[in-house]
């Protein structure tokens, strides 16, 4: 049952994000790219490193980087010591706009305010089961 109920409520949220992602003209996977880079350090990671922390196939990585770039969300650059590897950084205005998501989805008004806080909650108990199954640490 408790897996039924995370599916439904799952469902429910990713509804409210999508929502709010169309009114702020990005996609879930553009979103969360621009919230992972967001968080690195230096506000840039290697496309393959995305990829990895995404769950994400390389070409879906690409083709999602080349819509943010296109956009001015993101910009590609050659790794310094690697010519393999391209590193992708989020803009000022890749920031702005994925703050502008989080914002928008927490506002009195916003996608998620039904859940009054409560996702605070469930992100907190369920970071050690994603964590014991292998995930990395957000």
């Amino acid at each position: 049952m408790a897996i039924c109920s995370v599916g439904r409520l799952n469902q429910y949220v990713k509804k409210a994000l999508d929502t709010e992602l169309k009114e702020h003209g990005l996609s879930r996977t553009g979103y969360f790219l621009l919230t992972t880079l967001a968080l690195t350090t230096n506000g840039r990671a290697r496309l393959s490193t995305l990829g990895r922390i995404l769950i994400m196939h390389p070409t879906t990585v690409k083709l999602t980087v080349d819509q943010l770039e296109a956009a001015g969300l993101v910009t590609r650059t050659p790794h310094p010591r690697d010519r393999r590897a391209t590193l992708v950084a989020i803009t000022e205005e890749g920031t702005q706009r994925a703050g502008a998501v989080n914002e928008s989805l927490e506002a009195p008004e916003g996608a998620l305010a039904a859940l009054g806080g409560l996702h605070e909650d469930l992100f907190s108990a369920l970071q050690p089961a994603r964590l014991a199954i292998g995930d990395l640490e957000l």
